[in-house]
């Protein structure tokens, strides 16, 4: 089961959630279906540890969602 970040578009949470095959998530805070899928940092088992990989466009692209790394927050 992979494991998708969402924002609700109806109450702004962000969230995780893993995703069964031909399920629909809802937000845990107000159920809405609602949602946009975030893009999410990689994560990769090198040589016994953990790294993270960046998941933010090149600068020349728009950001990737409302809470892109890339935007000031």
């Amino acid at each position: 089961m992979p494991l998708f970040e969402y924002h609700c578009q109806d109450c702004d949470h962000d969230f995780e959630v893993l995703v069964r095959a031909g399920e629909k998530p809802q937000c845990p805070t107000c159920e809405s279906t609602k949602l946009e899928k975030l893009m999410s940092a990689s994560a990769a088992r090198v040589g016994g540890m953990l790294s993270m990989t960046s998941a933010c466009p090149p600068s020349s692209a728009p950001p990737c969602s409302p809470t892109c790394c890339r935007l000031p927050q």
